[in-house]
């Protein structure tokens, strides 16, 4: 009967996942809570069953605080996803229900062939940071990416120096160090193509990646 009653606790979530469509405007918001919430209800409910004996009044007991658990992480990511696509010159993209995603411009951040932050970027940095301090559940990645212009050597040491620096920015902001991880990619990721000045310009970026802990 648990194990039943764990299936159907994710089928209903999934079904109600795939009722929701694209055209709402709170239809991620509603998979990511519906989602969360079943899979924190299941794995109260093995905490609970492992508890409660036989009589699973603990599975029971297990699996409604699990589903709060997890129905109010999505919803914590909505809302932080909601307060970061308010800071001017990031772009925001929610690429799953756990993931927020924020890219920045390398024009924004440094000058040309430059691992210093520039002045303009201290204010999106400093949102950014803020909001990152209102949700410290969360995992950071930041990513230095660069066009193919130059040796891959080169290009690899200049997208880790860069990462490295929006992550001690971060850090000095108040962000704690061991939430964030840092790595360079050199030219190996590109997001356009290289052979014209707009592809490499997108090119030459930071991407940070906000990620559920839970």
């Amino acid at each position: 009967m648990f194990r039943k009653a764990s299936v159907l606790l994710l089928a209903s979530a999934l079904t109600f996942s795939c009722a929701t469509t694209d055209d709402d405007p709170n239809a991620k918001a509603k998979r990511g809570a519906a989602v969360g919430a079943a899979v924190g209800a299941i794995a109260g409910a093995i905490l609970g069953n492992q508890a409660g004996g036989q009589n699973h009044t603990g599975a029971a007991v297990g699996a409604i605080v699990g589903a709060a658990i997890g129905g109010a992480a999505g919803h914590r990511m909505d809302q932080q996803q909601k307060e970061l696509q308010q800071i001017p010159d990031v772009e925001v993209t929610r690429p799953a229900e756990n993931q927020i995603d924020v890219r920045l411009t390398s024009d924004v951040l440094f000058d040309y062939n430059s691992a210093t932050l520039r002045p303009e970027s201290y204010p999106p940095l400093n949102n950014l940071a803020d909001n990152f301090k209102r949700y410290p559940e969360e995992i950071i990645d930041v990513e230095g990416h660069t066009d193919a212009m130059g040796s891959d050597d080169y290009n690899q040491n200049l997208s880790e120096r860069r990462a490295f620096a929006v992550k001690d920015y971060l850090v000095d902001r108040g962000v704690a160090a061991n939430r964030i991880n840092a790595v360079g990619f050199g030219k190996t990721r590109p997001k356009a193509s290289n052979d014209t000045p707009e592809g490499r310009q997108l090119n030459r970026r930071v991407e940070i990646h906000i990620r559920s802990a839970q």
